[in-house]
């Protein structure tokens, strides 16, 4: 790190006070000195520093003598002193892993043990009151230069060791995403580094981006942590994918949650993998969020749930294939009124889940058996397929699910 300087003055209109200047020469003098007997009260009174395997001792002696020398300096009359100490100790104690309250605990019994010190000496040496007190301001002043300058940079460190551990988080869910993580043991090394559970369930999520590099659910880290649902996110190329892990005994409860903060969130489609257990089926569950991305989402919401039934897979494995599909087989329905053509497509649904029941259907749609007897004929003419035929009711089945779930 190159050096910075920064001007230190208590007064910026007046000259030096030769009083303060002689201080600070003295203090300079018996920078070594202090500089251990500080270092030795730190490591009794900061926990971090206490047995040396954090921060050395050394480390500790040479911060000291560094601080000071930028306090002395300021007293002598250097306005022009270089805190690159300060800067220095911010980036280590960053990387060392010691909490920035702590550092500005040391900082504060640091500067309190400098003052004492140079009052100690002011008033050894008879020094006037007055030259006291602009000794004391330029402590002061010398105090905050340095401490903001060790923050500063202790900030910066830590946001780029941020930066580089999201970095690694991002590549390990790439590379489960893609099955390039297999064995037992990398699996739990994985699931620990991206701080979710080594055993399941999980789900992926995967939103399309509404634009380029914009994410469809921003923040949505954060957000599912407020509500105790660990999570761990890749941005690709065109969608934002998630493995998220549903917590507790109940995983359905959990994955309503999800639900509503997806909907909450999303500014795009959204698609939910059916849960799994393993992360090694991470790569397989990615296909079937894909699926449920492309599919249509229920109703108004953005957010789609995969169904894993055989019909509502293969309806949306293949869209261009599938939507060739439904207008091979539905598309004399598109020429009539919208009204009249999902009357006709409700009524085979509701057909359909009551076991192939006029008179179940007709009690669900609220009309009468015949009527739905008489729109299912509708349909056979329209078609072309007969119901009572296996395999033309199959590609009713088929086509009747393009159309539901296929934008």
């Amino acid at each position: 790190m190159s050096a910075s300087r920064h001007p230190v003055r208590a007064r910026e209109d007046t000259t030096p006070d030769s009083n303060v200047v002689q201080l600070g020469r003295l203090m300079l003098s018996r920078a070594a000195e202090l500089g251990n007997a500080m270092a030795d009260l730190l490591c009794q009174e900061i926990d971090a520093y206490r047995d040396g395997t954090v921060v050395t001792n050394d480390d500790v002696r040479q911060s000291c003598v560094a601080n000071l020398t930028f306090v002395f300096d300021s007293l002598a009359g250097d306005a022009d002193v270089d805190v690159s100490p300060a800067e220095r100790t911010g980036t280590i104690r960053a990387l060392a892993g010691v909490p920035l309250p702590a550092v500005m605990t040391a900082y504060r019994i640091g500067f309190r043990f400098i003052w004492e010190q140079t009052l100690a000496a002011a008033r050894a040496s008879g020094m006037p009151t007055e030259s006291i007190l602009d000794a004391t301001a330029r402590v002061f002043l010398a105090q905050d230069t340095f401490t903001q300058a060790m923050a500063s940079a202790y900030r910066q460190q830590l946001t780029t060791q941020i930066l580089e551990l999201e970095e690694e988080r991002s590549a390990l869910v790439e590379a489960l995403l893609s099955r390039r993580i297999t064995d037992q043991h990398s699996l739990w090394e994985a699931a620990d580094l991206l701080r979710l559970p080594t055993s399941g369930p999980y789900v992926v999520v995967a939103a399309e981006l509404p634009a380029i590099g914009k994410l469809g659910l921003p923040t949505i880290e954060s957000k599912l942590s407020a509500r105790d649902i660990r999570s761990a996110w890749r941005l690709l190329p065109e969608l934002q994918v998630g493995i998220v892990h549903l917590r507790g005994r109940d995983s359905a409860e959990t994955l309503g949650i999800l639900v509503e903060v997806l909907r909450q969130s999303a500014t795009a489609r959204v698609g939910i993998s059916q849960p799994y257990h393993e992360l090694a089926e991470t790569s397989d569950a990615l296909r079937c969020a894909r699926l449920a991305v492309t599919g249509k989402s229920p109703g108004d919401s953005l957010v789609a749930v995969f169904d894993d039934a055989p019909l509502a897979v293969a309806a949306v494995s293949a869209p261009e294939v599938m939507a060739k599909i439904r207008s091979s087989v539905l598309g004399r329905l598109d020429g009539l009124p919208s009204e009249e053509r999902v009357t006709l497509l409700d009524t085979f649904q509701a057909w359909l889940s009551a076991g192939g029941s006029a008179n179940q259907a007709a009690a669900t749609i609220f009309c009468h058996p015949n009527t739905v007897r008489h729109r299912l004929r509708r349909i056979e003419e329209l078609t072309g397929r007969l119901l009572s035929r296996p395999t033309d009711l199959a590609e009713l089945c088929l086509a009747l699910e393009v159309q539901r779930r296929l934008p």
